[in-house]
């Protein structure tokens, strides 16, 4: 078991609370075998603090869990109720869009979370997730949010929101984008007040953001750009507001202010748009390219699904399973889902695969 997929554990175990940043820090940490002291060094915390800290977290568990949990038998126990206690109170859910971070089917792919964790600490940092479609970018998204939210503000933005006609216009788009980041973070909207023609739209944005919006909060502020690849379709959209981004990210190493945003973008790898290289956001930040679901994450998914005869070592369901769709996580879910339900029969989903009754159809 990794750290990862004992925190999805945690993760049901506890909901609907959620650790700290600095509880699953300190989780990390533990499973690595580091003292509190080694801990305290690393995060500049006190000691006693990451001490009591500690304490607390290894009481929840101990809550949840129904027998004492310690720094020193925690494995031992997650790894219990990963066989036992997680999969059995488990309900079925019908794939469909993005895997909530609670959820018993979010799958972890270590270690794409514990990086983009590192990263969004960062000053003016920048997030690149990119994948096929159904791939689970919206739900590493929606789990990364939910892991550092108590730390940071948060916007999200799903371009798919957006009308047509206004993302089609560079104007319109970016007081889009304002009013949309006043509203989530509940700020009075004042655009009228800083748009200024002569000055033209990007300076009057990149002021607005600045005087307006960063100056107010208190702590960083995450903007999550979901759909991305949506302005590809407006060419010249996006070849203005694609450096615009990457000039907003980069900014945060010549005023201090900008460090308080954090930018992530995802975008699916159908589409493209060309852009010079010096301007794209594409090629600077951290890059997360989602990959295939390993065996052992189809098989800890085929688990959550209470299909562990799939598993079995004198089985190869698991491994015909991905012969027909790989590793692909919404197609593994989708033939889980049917499976656990006794819609039908791993040869019949086989079977039917490349007809008209096809569940992938």
């Amino acid at each position: 078991m990794t750290v990862d997929e004992a925190l999805a554990i945690v993760d049901q175990l506890i909901h609907p609370r959620r650790l700290t940043v600095l509880q699953e820090m300190i989780f990390r940490e533990c499973w690595a075998n580091k003292t509190y002291q080694d801990i305290a060094q690393k995060t500049a915390y006190d000691p006693d603090y990451i001490r009591v800290v500690g304490s607390k977290l290894w009481q929840t568990l101990s809550e949840v869990c129904q027998e004492k949990v310690t720094k020193n038998n925690f494995r031992s126990v997650l790894r219990q109720q990963s066989v036992k206690g997680v999969t059995s109170n488990i309900s079925l859910e019908l794939p469909n869009g993005f895997v909530p971070p609670n959820s018993p089917f979010y799958i972890p792919r270590p270690p794409i979370e514990e990086n983009c964790l590192k990263e969004i600490v960062k000053p003016a940092a920048l997030i690149r997730i990119k994948a096929p479609k159904n791939f689970g970018k919206t739900s590493l998204l929606e789990w990364l949010v939910a892991h550092i939210s108590s730390d940071y503000y948060t916007v999200k933005l799903d371009l798919r929101q957006v009308d047509a006609e206004i993302l089609a216009n560079f104007n319109r788009l970016l007081r889009w984008l304002c009013a949309n980041i006043c509203f989530q973070l509940n700020i009075k909207n004042s655009i009228d007040e800083y748009w200024d023609e002569d000055l033209g739209v990007k300076v009057s944005c990149t002021t607005y953001l600045q005087a307006h919006i960063l100056e107010q909060l208190d702590k960083p502020v995450i903007l999550a750009l979901d759909q991305l690849d949506l302005i590809f379709e407006h060419t010249e959209v996006a070849q203005e507001f694609l450096p615009l981004l990457r000039f907003w990210h980069e900014e945060g190493n010549n005023l201090s202010i900008w460090q308080k945003l954090r930018l992530i973008v995802v975008q699916s790898t159908e589409s493209y748009v060309a852009i010079d290289y010096n301007q794209s956001p594409f090629n600077v930040g951290l890059p997360v390219q989602l990959p295939e679901f390993t065996p052992a994450q189809m098989a800890m998914l085929a688990d959550r699904h209470q299909l562990q005869d799939l598993n079995q070592t004198d089985s190869k369901g698991l491994a015909t399973l991905m012969e027909l769709i790989g590793g692909h996580p919404f197609l593994a879910r989708l033939a889980f889902y049917h499976l656990a339900r006794h819609n039908l029969s791993l040869e019949e989903l086989i079977a039917e695969a490349a007809t008209e009754t096809s569940i992938y159809i």
